[in-house]
């Protein structure tokens, strides 16, 4: 899944992913730019409501967690590999929803994250 714009490409790997209940799950992002500074960002987004922001990481600068996120979601920056995968950690039900990243304003594809309940 590859989303194209200007000289920038964003591409998440995964595809649909599903995990149990307590356990991590990494989002894998990479992206592809002619810029001097990379600015990424992940979105979550739930049933019917809006994309809700998570973080954003800068080759240059500060990044920011909204603090509803920053206990169990991180993010690292990799401008070598050109990488900003998410790791969410002690997965809970409500972590289920389609899981954005994006450069500036450009979108990639998405991530559907599914939890299920522990046995």
């Amino acid at each position: 899944m590859e989303c194209m714009a200007q000289t920038t490409h964003v591409l998440q790997p995964e595809g649909d992913m599903t995990a149990t209940e307590g356990e991590a799950v990494t989002l894998g992002c990479q992206y592809n730019s002619s810029s001097s500074n990379e600015y990424l960002y992940w979105y979550k987004q739930d049933g019917n409501n809006s994309p809700k922001f998570i973080l954003s990481r800068f080759k240059i600068g500060e990044g920011k967690t909204m603090k509803e996120f920053e206990e169990r979601f991180s993010s690292t920056l990799d401008s070598t590999l050109r990488s900003v995968p998410l790791k969410i950690q002690k997965l809970q039900l409500t972590d289920s929803a389609v899981y954005y990243s994006s450069y500036i304003f450009f979108y990639s594809s998405l991530v559907c994250v599914s939890v299920l309940k522990a046995m």
